[in-house]
């Protein structure tokens, strides 16, 4: 059979379509099937045929484009959606339909795809991007993202979920576009849209569990499914037991199929420490390699979050590692948000925020390398030097971290505008691949909190479970705390966390110092590096640090001030000192009108250093006509 994909449904050139379904646990499996307005009892029924180790199949001839469709197992009364679907027009619960993956005209033909260096992502939620949630007016606000400076965006999961809001990481159809988005050829022209304005777009798929509402994978198949790993979120999944094999396909077919399909440039692997596998190669690699063949000749980039910092992910194939690019880097954001806050509450608790963690960050990645977290009462990390600053995708807001401040207010809520500058400016001039969270460039008003919408005993359950998690924080942990906690499943709380565009010029202030910065480290050639081997950094005090960029004596020296106006005499710091015959020259400072500051600060390096409060300067080492080389 001239099939793609092992599973789902598939259209052919012959106008016929075909159906493969991995159902072990059945004896019987009918396809129900109609136009697309059909109801279920005008519904036509056809039994698919037994192949071995489980799978059924059926081609059928003159079958439309929409045409819906379902799965009954042995002669039950329920229609279930197929697993591999590829579309739910009336959603989770609703019946499957037949789409025509090849008719979408793709203009990108000239598209080579991404590398990881020379990338700045910005995350996005389509649900609450823009007023309407959808692809297309999604797509409206690309050219302003390649015109801030963004290269990738990173867009939030999308498969097929239960309810009318969400973040989407409750899945329940993996291969399915969530139908509120739009049409799986609006993701597509999305995407195409993307390219020809030299944006990439990687999609964050979530490996580790199915949500637990509308789910029916177990209807076909309980090895799903294994009881052998503990999961916070769900019933782990079976990448190493018994009958492992094709659920193993169905993931490394999911990750072709978006890449195929959709001409995506990579993924985001969501909570990496929860996909386990004692087998050998681990799932992750093989996903990762059967995505790298199906992008080929374009190249794509592969990203993880892995809360316990296992670099394991980055290692190369043949050194039992997963070919991963780049991993999320919490230990930037927790020593930044310590620095900017002066609150140290749950895991912030093994942070000081000082600036020798921030420049140890920006010169090593991970802080945590395997030291002891007294927080988590274990060691934590794993080393990660000799790694490129290209694998460490550093972040001062993200979805989760915005969430988790329980009303969901963002950073610059919580600091002070000019601390806020001089991190940002830390942030953006630093090797590792940035990350800004959608609104983040013009501070936006709009919060973003956690939404599901779920009711009944399950909206009661992830009340619930929202209220435990943030429990941690001792200021939540309180019948008063717990009371000013948003309520996920209330339509209001989707609602609150919608952009609001025109803020771009109501704060203008905050767009041009993003804008502004992230055109220093395109165009700037020692920024633009991305060399962290080729930087060393000192810590004045607990406030205030340099970072030292060399560039055979054409230096740059970012010297940040998170304090009071600063001066110091003597200055027995060496990583200050002008490369010889040359003098340094003040090219970009966050205390610009510009930004918001007041005036230009004096920057003076003759008696000694002067800083002033809150602050962030850029030098270039410049030759001076005074020194005889």
């Amino acid at each position: 059979m001239d099939r793609r994909f092992p599973i789902g449904a598939e259209r052919h050139d012959d106008g016929s379509v075909s159906w493969r379904l991995w159902a072990p646990k059945c004896r019987r499996i009918e396809l129900a099937w109609g136009p697309p307005d059909a109801e279920p009892a005008a519904l036509r029924f056809h039994e698919l045929e037994a192949e071995p180790n489980g799978y059924f199949s059926l081609r059928l001839p003159d079958i439309e484009t929409g045409t819906q469709y379902a799965f009954r197992v042995d002669g039950g009364e329920k229609l279930l959606p197929d697993p591999a679907s590829r579309s739910q027009p009336r959603g989770s619960i609703g019946l499957s339909a037949i789409v025509d993956s090849q008719s979408f005209a793709w203009t990108d033909g000239d598209w080579r795809g991404i590398t990881p260096a020379g990338q700045v992502a910005y995350e996005l939620h389509i649900g609450t991007f823009t007023r309407e949630g959808t692809w297309a007016k999604a797509g409206e606000q690309l050219p302003a993202l390649a015109d801030l400076g963004v290269t990738t965006i990173e867009v939030m999961p999308v498969s097929e979920f239960p309810g009318r809001f969400g973040w989407g990481y409750d899945g329940v159809l993996m291969f399915a576009p969530y139908h509120r988005y739009g049409t799986p050829d609006d993701f597509r022209r999305f995407v195409d849209q993307a390219h020809g304005l030299g944006l990439g777009i990687i999609l964050d798929v979530v490996y580790n569990h199915f949500g637990n509402v509308d789910n029916y994978m177990g209807e076909f198949s309980a090895d799903y499914y294994t009881k052998k790993y503990d999961n916070e979120w769900a019933a782990a999944i079976n990448f190493d037991g018994e009958n492992s094999g094709p659920v193993r396909e169905f993931f490394t077919a999911n990750a072709r199929y978006w890449i195929e399909e959709f001409h995506l440039d990579g993924f985001r692997f969501d909570a990496t420490q929860a996909i386990f596998d004692d087998s050998k190669p681990h799932i992750l690699a093989e996903i990762a390699r059967e995505a790298r063949q199906a992008a080929s000749p374009r190249t794509i980039w592969l990203v993880a979050e892995n809360e316990p910092q296992d670099v394991q992910a980055l290692r190369k194939f043949e050194d039992d590692g997963y070919g991963l690019d780049s991993l999320w880097n919490d230990d930037f954001h927790h020593a930044a948000m310590v620095r900017l806050t002066g609150k140290s509450p749950a895991y912030y608790s093994d942070f000081l925020g000082a600036a020798t963690e921030l420049m140890e960050c920006v010169k090593h990645g991970f802080l945590y390398q395997g030291q002891f977290s007294q927080w988590q009462k274990k060691p934590r990390g794993t080393p990660s030097i000799g790694f490129p600053a290209t694998a460490f995708v550093s972040f001062l807001q993200n979805h989760d971290q915005v969430a988790n401040s329980a009303t969901g207010e963002r950073v610059d809520r919580m600091t002070s505008p000019g601390k806020l500058r001089a991190m940002t400016a830390l942030w953006l001039l630093s090797p590792q691949t940035p990350l800004l969270f959608q609104g983040q460039e013009f501070s936006a008003s709009a919060p973003y909190l956690y939404i599901a919408d779920y009711h009944d005993e399950m909206a009661k359950l992830v009340r619930e479970g929202r209220a435990k998690f943030l429990s941690q924080f001792p200021a939540l942990a309180t019948e008063e705390g717990e009371r000013s906690l948003s309520d996920p499943c209330d339509p209001q709380s989707h609602e609150r966390c919608l952009l609001d565009f025109d803020e771009r010029e109501e704060h203008r202030a905050t767009y041009d110092l993003h804008r502004d910065l992230l055109t220093l480290r395109r165009t700037d050639v020692i920024f633009q590096r991305q060399r962290n081997d080729l930087l060393d950094g000192t810590a004045f005090d607990v406030e205030r640090l340099a970072v030292r960029y060399f560039g055979d004596g054409d230096d740059r020296l970012l010297i940040v001030n998170f304090g009071q106006d600063f001066f110091m005499t003597p200055v027995p710091h060496p990583l200050v000192a002008p490369p010889r015959g040359r003098r340094w020259e003040v090219i970009w400072t966050t205390e610009h009108p510009r930004y918001g500051a007041t005036s230009l600060p004096e920057v003076l390096f003759t008696d000694g250093l002067r800083l002033p409060a809150e602050s962030a300067v850029v030098f270039r080492a410049v030759i001076d006509g005074a020194v005889q080389p």
